[in-house]
């Protein structure tokens, strides 16, 4: 059995939580503060039993969940997110110290976010039943039906604001689920568990399990009582769940990685595109949506090369729960050890360093903010995801060549486009993305669609597509005129 955790004085539960109760194991792992290793405490390891035991929780809270529609689903998730908010402080503390998130990103922007992913989503499923489509012969009106228990495999990125996103359209469609957090990172959804207790949620509808992904991860998305899965993490990872999914035929919603373009054209403001540059170092780089791949016209390389370079010195790197601080630690010892591998066989490749290229004299989990340039199309820090942060830079001397290099890789995540507005129109057009900003960087709308393509995933998260994807879509005809039945009806 693990004891309490305690952050900063405010209590953390070790535990799972099924079926409306906290539950332990005879096996547990550690979480540790990634700035400066000290070990946070020992969480519960899910076994078959506990995984069986969320899946089966979840199974017979189904029906009573489902049968309260939207509405009688709404007092709920409103409470839902208001006990979010009432541990606003505990939740950005625990995510500060247990993943190296900022802690004034966590308090002014994740978990403001995190509420607004119940509530939102909550409200919006009022609607789903009111579109009719009427043609000549008959009325369709198609319905969105609780698909049934939905897992939900959230990375150790972001596992706040990712488990609220996917746990909020679930809910509200009239799904139960179960979460399996993040081994490295697991705080945060065993407050959020202690947040859907007191909000009154029924025993069942939410379950959190903890443990390894290639254990605990592996017995959850194998359950054939599952009807759902969705998934945020790497390519490898994603394609054993995909497998496993398709045992059973189980629909997944899959959110990977990317190495998107961030372009830079002639016409761009360069003073904006430095700045928001510097931003793609933001979470140590761990961020699958920022633009790690530079391509910048030839004419402007060198003045924009400077005007990054002085941005990027001022950054502060230090400990993510001081209030200065811009870049915080990388999550954990085998990721820095990833990190620096690409970084040492980029250099023996022969890329230039254009600053950074060497780990951080704050702590053993640091990196220094990295450039590379002078590389080919085909080298491995052009071609694969870092996640950290390490970014490269590429040449282009016309439109047609900076889309072929933006289109060069497996990725289709993200992308970002500056230059003159119309100008970044048309290329961002070309783009094969799931989404891209033009001037801009990180505008989001639980409206619209997020998602990638290729090695970025499959499926699309947000506003109607998450209901499309939790939900199953029925069809109910009514005939205008009588119907008469008869074998020439094919």
């Amino acid at each position: 059995m693990a004891d309490t955790i305690h952050i900063d004085g405010h209590p953390i539960s070790p535990d799972h939580y099924i079926n409306g109760r906290r539950v332990t194991s005879t096996e547990t792992f550690e979480t540790f503060c990634p700035v400066d290793q000290k070990v946070l405490g020992k969480i519960s390891a899910g076994l078959d039993e506990h995984v069986d035991a969320a899946v089966g929780a979840a199974q017979a809270a189904f029906p009573g969940w489902a049968a309260l529609g939207a509405a009688g689903r709404l007092p709920y998730l409103e409470r839902f997110a208001e006990e979010i908010g009432k541990r606003e402080e505990a939740l950005a503390l625990a995510e500060a110290n247990d993943a190296g998130v900022l802690l004034s990103r966590m308090r002014h922007g994740i978990v403001p976010r995190a509420m607004l992913n119940i509530t939102w989503f909550a409200k919006e499923a009022l609607t789903l039943q009111d579109r009719v489509i009427e043609t000549a012969q008959a009325i369709h009106q198609v319905r969105h039906d609780p698909a049934g228990i939905c897992a939900i495999i959230t990375p150790w990125n972001s596992p706040l604001m990712l488990a609220t996103w996917k746990a909020g359209p679930a809910l509200a469609s009239g799904n139960t689920v179960v979460i399996k957090p993040p081994e490295w990172a697991p705080l945060t959804t065993s407050l959020l568990a202690d947040a859907a207790d007191a909000a009154g949620l029924p025993p069942g509808v939410f379950n959190v399990v903890q443990g390894m992904g290639a254990t605990t991860g592996a017995r959850l998305v194998s359950d054939p009582r599952l009807a759902r899965i969705s998934f945020t993490g790497s390519v490898p990872t994603a394609k054993l769940v995909a497998s496993a999914a398709a045992a059973n035929l189980v629909p997944c919603s899959l959110e990977l990685g990317g190495k998107s373009p961030f372009i830079v054209l002639a016409d761009a403001d360069l003073d904006a595109a430095a700045a928001t540059g510097a931003l793609m170092y933001r979470n140590a780089g761990q961020v699958c949506l920022a633009g790690t791949r530079f391509l910048v016209h030839e004419s402007i390389r060198d003045a924009f090369v400077e005007k990054m370079r002085a941005v990027v010195a001022n950054l502060v790197v230090g400990d993510p729960r001081d209030p200065a601080t811009e870049v915080g630690p990388i999550i954990h010892p085998r990721q820095v050890e990833r990190v620096a591998g690409f970084v040492e066989r980029a250099k023996a490749a022969g890329a230039t360093t254009l600053w950074g290229g060497e780990r951080h004299d704050f702590g053993p989990q640091y990196f220094q903010p990295t450039m590379f340039c002078d590389v080919s199309n085909d080298a491995e820090i052009v071609q694969q995801e870092v996640f950290g942060p390490v970014l490269v830079m590429q040449s282009f001397a016309s439109d047609e060549e900076a889309i072929a290099l933006a289109n060069s890789t497996v990725y289709g995540l993200g992308g970002i486009c500056y230059g003159e507005q119309d100008h970044a129109q048309a290329v961002a057009d070309q783009v094969r993305t799931g989404f891209i900003w033009i001037n801009s960087f990180t505008i989001r709308d639980l409206a619209a669609p997020f998602g990638g393509r290729g090695q970025s995933g499959v499926g699309r998260e947000g506003g109607e597509w998450s209901f499309d994807f939790f939900c199953d879509v029925k069809d109910v005809i009514t005939p205008k005129h009588p119907f008469k039945a008869s074998f020439a009806h094919r």
